[in-house]
């Protein structure tokens, strides 16, 4: 497995895979064309049919600034993963002079097709010798050591107290920002933010009634930043970042768990995340939105598990349910953007997993499917699901919301 530094990236909204992935192929072609007097982008996909809601677009453009640059939306989808881009490096006269196809794989990584390197692997060298679940757990159990422990010995020194802790204060940067805040979400939906609004009344009710308000204020603040183009921290990806955020900001600032516990828990959430990197994928575009709000909340449940007292076991089984339950889950963003529903199941998923975390803990860890079981289960259902419910808006709640009530689609 890689580095969680490629795991946990900050960057724009609303889409790691739209935006994050794109900007970064954008600077790297910028840097290595420095003759180029214009250049031409080809998407392809998802990239194509989703990027002007997820601002695509205006990363690339970003990216090649101040040179000009033609964005072409192609209809086609390229064999080897559905987020494709051709860029192209044009001299006065408009003829290419270099090319370059690239791949956005999920969370802002990077891929191009090689035989000797599938798109597994994507930009960055693997530093953890474990790749499942099962070899995690073998380590914990021959070492006596927690999870997050494998983190501490396998990254560099200093990594938790480190780059995760600049991770954390990011996160709880996001959080302030969007309960901060008021207004739409840009867009064509005209979506109010709520975030504040569900805090507010989360107040309101008893400490036994008021978690899922809490929880889900929290991640709506997340997600509501990231859906209007803010900073926001790839947990995995930008379209499922306020999951893990809100659960260890609930644990830190509502139950006073120490800044070292949930820098632990968000290690072992890494791990959880790189897992399903490695074996599956967290892009929407390929396996729907199991692979980042499932992922997500495997990872949230995974450090819940870990921060009230679970064992390896039982942290395994918490992560193993809270993927389980989101099995075949589309993503079908509305218009193309990072909205409905996408900022909802942030909140969701919060819940979900503080519930499958204590659920665990009720049980020995022992249960019937591995998390390395649902994983491989939900790369094989995130291939057989139709390309209309993966991030292409063709399909589901995208040609739904325009019914008789709604029968013109926004400009």
């Amino acid at each position: 497995m890689q580095s969680l530094h490629y795991l946990y990236r900050y960057g724009m909204g609303p889409s790691s895979s739209h935006t994050i992935g794109p900007l970064n192929a954008a600077e790297t072609f910028r840097a290595r064309t420095a003759g180029a007097a214009s250049y031409r982008v080809t998407l392809y996909g998802s990239l194509s049919l989703t990027g002007k809601g997820h601002l695509t677009d205006q990363a690339i453009l970003s990216g090649l600034s101040p040179l000009p640059c033609e964005i072409i939306w192609s209809s086609e989808e390229l064999d080897f993963h559905p987020n494709g881009m051709r860029f192209e490096a044009l001299d006065p006269g408009g003829t290419c002079r270099e090319e370059w196809t690239t791949f956005s794989v999920g969370g802002g990584e990077l891929c191009q097709p090689d035989e000797n390197s599938p798109c597994r692997a994507g930009e960055h060298p693997r530093i953890y010798s474990q790749a499942s679940m099962e070899e995690v757990l073998a380590w914990t159990s021959s070492s006596g050591k927690p999870l997050w422990q494998l983190v501490a010995e396998s990254e560099e020194a200093g990594f938790i107290e480190g780059y995760l802790g600049d991770i954390w204060v990011k996160m709880q940067a996001a959080i302030d920002r969007g309960l901060n805040r008021g207004g739409v979400l840009q867009g064509g939906l005209y979506l109010p933010r709520k975030a504040r609004s569900v805090m507010v009344q989360a107040r309101r009710l008893r400490e036994s009634e008021a978690r899922t308000g809490l929880l889900s204020g929290y991640a709506l603040a997340v997600a509501e930043e990231n859906a209007d183009g803010g900073l926001v921290v790839t947990a995995p990806t930008c379209g499922s970042c306020g999951v893990v955020p809100s659960v260890l900001y609930y644990y830190s600032y509502e139950k006073k768990h120490s800044r070292r516990s949930i820098l632990n828990g968000l290690a072992t959430a890494g791990l959880i995340g790189n897992l399903v990197k490695e074996n599956a994928s967290i892009s929407g575009a390929e396996v729907g939105c199991q692979g980042e709000i499932g992922t997500a909340c495997a990872m949230a449940a995974a450090a819940a598990a870990q921060l009230i007292g679970g064992s390896p076991r039982q942290v395994e089984y918490a992560a193993e349910m809270a993927l389980e339950h989101h099995l075949g889950l589309t993503c079908d963003p509305v218009l193309g953007l990072v909205q409905v529903p996408c900022i909802e199941r942030n909140a969701f998923a919060a819940v979900r997993a503080i519930a499958c975390a204590e659920y665990a803990l009720l049980t020995d860890g022992r249960h019937l499917i591995s998390f390395d079981q649902v994983v491989k289960t939900m790369r094989a259902t995130g291939h057989d699901i139709l390309s209309l419910y993966r991030e292409t808006s063709l399909g589901g709640l995208a040609t739904t919301f325009f019914d008789h009530t709604n029968p013109k689609e926004p400009e």
